[in-house]
C-alpha cells in the first residue's frame, strides 16, 4: 500500500486526513527516529491546521521526541528553521489544493524533504502498526518558538545583494493568496527597500477571495493592480508559500517554464555549474544549459527529487516548472520568497521582467490524461515497445521520447488512475501532434 505521494500525505481534512493518521503518521516517524531527537511541528492558515498540527503534536510527545512548535509557517521557512535547531520536521499543508484539504509532509534533519527512502521506512511502520511508544516518564517536551519567520526572512536576506535591491525602490504587488506567506513575503519585501501593495493578505484558512492554487484566471486582480499602481513586479504565493509565480511590469503572467529558464539563465551568468529540473520540465532549460556549456541533469518528477540530486552533485540551481525554485546558496528548497527576493536582484541590474521573460526560446505545451486501471503492466507494455525503436529514450520517470523538434512524457499518476501524457515542440501544431502520439500509445494497451 502507498501512503506518501508525490509531496507528502494529502486528503479533505477529517475525512480523509483525519487526527488519528496524522498522530499515528508522526508515530511512525518517532519510532524511525528511535524514540529520540528534537522535532519542530507547523503550519499553514488551513482552519483545520490546529486540529492536525495538535495531533502531530500528540503523536510526537507520545514517542518521546521534544516538540518545537513554530506555529504558523511557510514550509520553506521550517525547512530553514530545522536545519540549524531540529532533527526533523513536520509541516501541516496541503500546499496549493483547495481549501477543504490538508495534508502532512516531513522534513529531514538537514532541512530537504524526507527521503524517498524514510518514506518508504515509514510507510512500512505505519501499516505494521509496529509503533515504539516512549514510556511515561520519556513522553516529550513542549516548547515554542515564535522566531522561525524572522530567521527565515534574514537568511533570505543574507543570501542575495539586498543592497542593490534597497537603493532601486521598488513598487512591487503581492498576492499572498491568505497563506503561510502572509506572515513573511510582505515584510521581507519591505525589508529589502520595496513599496508594497498587499492583496489578500490576512491569514485566514477559508481563503475567502481565492483558491490556494496561484492559476492566472484567480489573480486578475493582482495583473490589474500592476498596471494602475505602475509597479515593476506582481508576485503571488500558492497555500504553504514554497511557490512563487510572476507578472511582468505590463500585468502579463510569467510563465512558469519561462520562470525557471529565465532564473536558471541568470544564476549561470553569475556562476557556472550543472543545473537539475524533472524530465517534466521544458526544453527551455536544456537550450539555457547548452548555451551557457553545462550540463542539465534529468530527474523524476516532485521537488524532493530535484533537492536531492542537487545536494548530491553540487549543482548551482535547479527547480520545476510549477514556480517551484530551489537556490542553493539558501537552501535545497522550493522556496517561494527566496524567488522573489533573486528576482528583485536580478531586476536591480536595470532589466525589466518583461526583458527577461523574452531572452528564453519560446515552446508550445500540450497535455491531456487517459484512464487506466493497470499503471503498472500499461507501463512495462509501453516501455518494453518503444526501446525496440529507433527513437531516444528517457526511463527517468515514465516513458520520455524525444525527436529532433520535441519530446513527449508518458507517466503514470501517483495518486489516480490514470496516465498523464505531455508533450512539448517549437509550434503549437506539432506540440498537439505529439500529444496524440503519446494517446494512441498508451491507448494500445489500457
Amino acid at each position: 500500500m502507498k501512503l506518501f505521494g508525490t509531496n507528502g500525505v494529502r486528503g479533505i481534512a477529517n475525512e480523509h486526513m483525519t487526527p488519528q493518521m496524522v498522530m499515528d503518521i508522526v508515530r511512525s516517524l518517532g519510532t524511525l527516529m528511535g524514540n529520540k531527537g528534537t522535532v519542530a511541528i507547523g503550519r499553514d492558515t488551513r482552519i483545520s491546521g490546529e486540529m492536525l498540527k495538535s495531533a502531530a503534536i500528540a503523536g510526537a510527545l507520545s514517542s518521546g521526541l521534544t516538540v518545537i512548535d513554530v506555529g504558523i509557517v511557510p514550509t520553506p521557512s521550517i525547512q530553514y528553521y530545522v536545519r540549524d535547531h531540529a532533527d526533523a520536521g513536520i509541516v501541516i499543508t496541503a500546499s496549493h489544493n483547495p481549501r477543504e484539504y490538508n495534508g502532512i509532509k516531513l522534513i529531514a534533519g538537514d532541512g530537504t524533504e524526507m527521503s524517498r527512502e524514510d518514506e518508504a521506512k515509514i510507510e512500512k511502520i505505519y501499516f505494521s502498526r509496529e509503533f515504539q511508544p516512549a514510556t511515561w516518564q520519556y513522553t516529550g517536551d513542549l516548547r515554542h518558538d515564535p522566531n522561525a519567520n524572522d530567521l527565515y526572512m534574514k537568511g533570505i536576506i543574507s543570501a542575495i545583494n539586498a543592497d542593490v535591491v534597497r537603493e532601486r525602490k521598488f513598487k512591487v504587488i503581492a498576492d499572498t493568496g491568505c497563506g503561510a506567506g502572509s506572515l513573511t513575503l510582505p515584510f521581507l519585501l519591505r525589508q529589502l527597500g520595496c513599496e508594497v501593495v498587499t492583496i489578500n493578505a490576512q491569514v485566514d484558512g477559508t481563503f475567502p477571495s481565492r483558491n490556494p492554487e496561484p492559476t492566472p484566471d484567480v489573480l486578475t486582480q493582482l495583473s490589474e493592480l500592476v498596471i494602475k499602481e505602475k509597479a515593476q513586479i506582481g508576485v503571488a504565493h500558492d497555500g504553504d508559500a514554497d511557490r512563487a509565480v510572476f507578472f511582468d511590469e505590463t500585468g502579463k503572467f510569467i510563465d512558469e517554464e519561462v520562470l525557471l529558464a529565465m532564473m536558471a539563465k541568470y544564476v549561470l551568468q553569475q556562476k557556472k555549474g550543472t543545473l537539475v529540473t524533472p524530465v517534466s520540465s521544458s526544453q527551455r532549460m536544456l537550450d539555457v544549459a547548452k548555451e551557457a556549456g553545462v550540463d542539465l541533469v534529468w530527474t523524476a518528477v516532485g521537488s524532493i527529487n530535484v533537492a536531492r540530486k542537487m545536494l548530491e552533485i553540487g549543482a548551482v540551481f535547479g527547480g520545476e516548472g510549477n514556480g517551484g525554485l530551489i537556490f542553493p546558496e539558501h537552501q535545497y528548497c522550493r522556496d517561494g520568497a527566496m524567488s522573489c527576493a533573486k528576482l528583485l536582484e536580478i531586476m536591480a541590474g536595470g532589466k525589466k521582467l518583461s526583458e527577461m521573460a523574452k531572452s528564453v526560446p519560446t515552446y508550445f505545451n500540450s497535455k491531456t490524461k487517459v484512464e487506466c486501471h493497470d499503471l503498472k503492466a500499461v507501463m512495462e507494455k509501453l516501455k518494453a515497445e518503444v526501446a525496440t525503436g529507433q527513437m531516444k529514450i528517457d526511463t527517468t520517470d515514465g516513458v520520455k521520447i524525444w525527436y529532433e523538434d520535441g519530446w513527449v512524457l508518458i507517466r503514470p499518476s501517483g495518486t489516480e488512475p490514470i496516465i498523464r501524457i505531455f508533450a512539448e515542440s517549437r509550434t503549437n501544431e506539432r506540440a498537439l501532434e505529439l500529444m496524440g502520439t503519446g494517446v494512441q500509445l498508451v491507448e494500445k494497451y489500457v
